[in-house]
């Protein structure tokens, strides 16, 4: 009661009193704060009792009010006063051992706002910077302490600091003289500190030994004595003198190999160890603030100061761990739909209150929490310099993809399995960094890139064993698996389709090549190959009418004309034969859509433009070639296997008639998405029907071929297909109410999804051929 009556009547005094020259006031605030350490008895009673707090912020706001009369960059004598007599020093040393209680809140508040308002740079000073690494080593050793909220803020503003001039980072790389040593004392200490259970405790025998050191801290006779100027703290992690301290920039870079040692790496990086700490504390804002300064860290552009991140921190085992746990943590069973709606994910606003959600789940809470530090990870990973990237998204793979995920999508359980895949499928999705996409490509598909051949399909087993999936005994996993392919196929990554497709059709052996002689030309009238079979005059499709193909001015007369400079004569098969080709694949009687208004061809041209720009733009950095391999150059002799992805959806394809509405409209997705990609040799093998292929080989085309010649043996079996065709169309659009149940539903199904995707894939092959041939 009685100091703080004091405090009240020193306000008052200097508030009457006459304002003094701005250096003998800021030593007047210094020498009253030094003068209670020599003065007081009472070291017990806490720091706001006493007016050192207001000392400080009168020191604080003269060095502000000097910086401002002063001309930019210029240095006042009160600032050089501050930094000659070295008093962030010794206020470290007050604040370690927080002398009085609560002095070292006090100290790493005015850290905070000394580097934050002060604008001239001020840690390139030796007397700043190498307290400011001192009182980082204080941060984040012991959770939830009464000073962690001033801890965070003070490490924020370093990595703040240090994200505006980066080079000064390499002042906070610590060069540790005995690696053993230093890693001991630091075991040690963290123990000594979670037993006592406080971040800084001062006992009778600590000031006694520390009162035995002799310290030589240039500090002149005004500096606290007695209870004060003993307090100075002997250096227990360096074993050298202050001066040695001031290493040089290029000492600073030096850092050993990791096998040079088997100890561990010579340098230490306190301000990454102390945020890693607080990320861990039970106080969210808190922890994600920890987050924010290692993001600022990560992104630093300095060399050095990526290669200690990597080496000499714990960041990347942080990272994987936490991952790993969190996943661990998740219900062995969750249901994909909850996994997939689950709202979007934002690593810095993970909050969640089971009570106010009326959409909760069992398992919301931890699902969450995962997807919240897995785009965290993501985020780090995609601001990080490109070093710490690449090492950071490493570890997540061999730490996390395979240790953890790995197992849980080779099981046999088809619960664990579903979940797991689901659960992949949300990763496929929500990755948004290009290096951390790389390391899921290669952990989902593998690295290899030479032809595939059915002996080794099972080279990579994760891959093998997700395409399998995609062949499912159960349909839910066959749908998650293709669902997350087909995600996988949009992700701009060039690996992921060469992996799956391109690798298999560089030779261009699915076609059977004739070379020019007399007899044979090489290209008849229509453009068609010679050998190749014209599908107008296949059996399947010798009752077609005229009235249902359409003319090549019928088709061209739908979009914008060809530009002079353009012509359609290119060398490829004309348009419109591939348009009627596609679109003449189902029998007239097995046709639904005309019925129906706004099911037309002409829905799908649009959505096929859209998407073909937006797959163009993707792959325009990949510098595939305009046209196909030159076939002289290519070896046709070697067998021809599509590769065990179109192997499985080609299999798929082929019983459409058999399967459920929701695999077939999986797998014709998939497939009208390989469809869109603007490689020629995809073009060519998915969408040309006049493609001459190799013996035993088959394409998409030729896939659908068979599947609607046996379609017409069948509908023969159906008495009133067309009608009944007719009405499921109308129940799958909502236009009919549900009513009994009709006979064949799965093959009447099954038609109209053949329907609509052969429709698709018109829309298709003409949108490429027309901005194919548009500048």
């Amino acid at each position: 009661m009685f100091s703080k009556f004091t405090s009240i009547l020193q306000h008052a005094v200097e508030a009457l009193a006459p304002s003094l020259p701005l250096q003998e006031d800021f030593v007047y605030h210094w020498k009253a704060i030094t003068h209670y350490y020599i003065e007081t008895s009472d070291d017990k009673a806490p720091v706001t009792d006493t007016n050192i707090p207001s000392h400080l912020e009168q020191m604080l706001d003269i060095l502000v009010q000097e910086e401002n009369e002063r001309e930019s960059g210029e240095t006042g004598p009160c600032m050089e006063y501050l930094l000659h007599h070295k008093i962030l020093e010794t206020l470290y040393t007050l604040g370690k051992a927080d002398c009085p209680p609560g002095m070292k809140q006090q100290v790493l508040a005015f850290y905070t706002k000394l580097l934050g308002r002060i604008r001239q740079p001020l840690l390139p000073h030796i007397n700043v910077h190498r307290p400011v690494q001192k009182l980082i080593r204080l941060c984040g050793e012991v959770l939830a302490t009464p000073t962690e909220n001033e801890e965070i803020q003070f490490l924020c503003i370093v990595c703040a600091k240090l994200k505006q001039d980066p080079y000064l980072v390499n002042f906070f790389l610590e060069v540790i003289q005995d690696p053993v040593l230093h890693l001991c004392r630091r075991q040690s200490k963290l123990k000594a500190m979670a037993l006592q259970g406080s971040a800084s405790v001062i006992t009778e025998d600590m000031i006694k030994e520390q009162e035995s050191v002799s310290t030589d801290t240039g500090q002149p006779e005004e500096t606290p004595g007695a209870a004060g100027a003993e307090l100075m703290e002997k250096e227990d992690e360096l074993p050298q003198q202050p001066e040695e301290l001031s290493f040089s920039l290029d000492e600073l870079n030096v850092t050993s190999s990791p096998e040079s040692s088997t100890a561990g790496p010579n340098q230490d990086y306190n301000l990454v160890n102390s945020l890693l700490n607080l990320t861990k504390s039970p106080d969210g804002r808190i922890a994600v603030k920890a987050c924010e300064g290692l993001m600022l860290l990560v992104s630093l552009p300095e060399p050095a100061a990526a290669k200690c991140l990597t080496q000499s921190t714990c960041l990347c085992e942080l990272l994987t761990d936490r991952l790993a746990t969190l996943y661990k943590a998740l219900p062995q069973s969750l249901d994909p739909l909850d996994i997939e709606t689950v709202e979007a994910i934002n690593w810095g606003l993970d909050s969640y209150s089971h009570k106010e959600d009326a959409s909760a789940f069992p398992g919301k809470r931890a699902l969450i929490s995962f997807l919240s530090w897995f785009d965290y990870c993501d985020q780090l990973i995609k601001e990080a310099q490109k070093t710490t990237a690449v090492a950071m998204a490493k570890a997540v793979r061999e730490r996390f993809f395979i240790d953890v995920m790995e197992p849980q999508l080779m099981q046999t359980s088809e619960i664990g399995i579903l979940t797991s895949t689901a659960l992949l499928h949300r990763i496929v999705r929500q990755v948004t960094s290009d290096v951390l996409l790389q390391e899921l490509v290669y952990f989902i598909l593998g690295e290899h890139r030479e032809p595939e051949t059915l002996a080794d399909i099972n080279r990579h087993p994760l891959r093998h064993r997700l395409i399998e999936h995609c062949d499912h005994i159960s349909d839910e996993i066959s749908i998650m698996t293709l669902r997350m392919f087909e995600h996988l196929l949009q992700k701009p990554n060039e690996h992921i389709l060469y992996n799956l497709v391109l690798r298999n059709l560089e030779e261009r052996n699915y076609m059977e090549y004739k070379p020019p002689c007399q007899e044979d030309k090489d290209v008849v009238e229509n453009g068609q190959i010679a050998g190749a079979v014209d599908l107008e005059e296949d059996p399947l499709f010798t009752d077609l009418s005229p009235d249902n193909t359409l003319s090549a001015q019928e088709w061209l007369s739908a979009s914008p004309p060809v530009s002079p400079e353009h012509p359609k004569n290119d060398g490829k098969t004309e348009v419109h034969k591939i348009v009627n080709s596609f679109l003449c694949l189902v029998p007239d009687e097995a046709k639904s859509s005309y019925h129906v208004e706004g099911t037309g061809y002409d829905t799908y041209l649009r959505d096929a433009h859209r998407q073909f720009r937006d797959y163009c733009v993707v792959c325009l950095r990949w510098e595939w070639p305009g046209s196909p391999r030159s076939l002289e150059k290519c070896n046709l002799e070697a067998s021809f296997f599509e590769g065990h992805f179109l192997k499985v959806l080609f299999e798929r394809m082929g019983r459409i008639l058999d399967q459920p509405y929701d695999v077939n409209l999986q797998v014709t997705s998939v497939l009208s998405k390989l469809s869109l990609f603007p490689h020629p040799h995809i073009h060519e093998y998915l969408l040309d029907p006049y493609v001459n292929l190799a013996s035993g080989c088959k394409s998409l085309f030729s896939v659908i071929v068979r599947v609607v010649g046996d379609l017409m043996v069948r509908i023969q079996r159906i008495p009133d297909f067309t009608p009944k065709l007719l009405l499921v169309r109308k129940r799958l659009l909502g236009l009919e109410p549900e009513g009994p149940i009709i006979d064949h539903m799965t093959l009447l199904e099954g038609v109209i999804v053949l329907e609509e995707f052969c429709k698709e894939l018109a829309a298709i092959a003409f949108v490429k051929y027309h901005t194919s041939a548009t500048p």
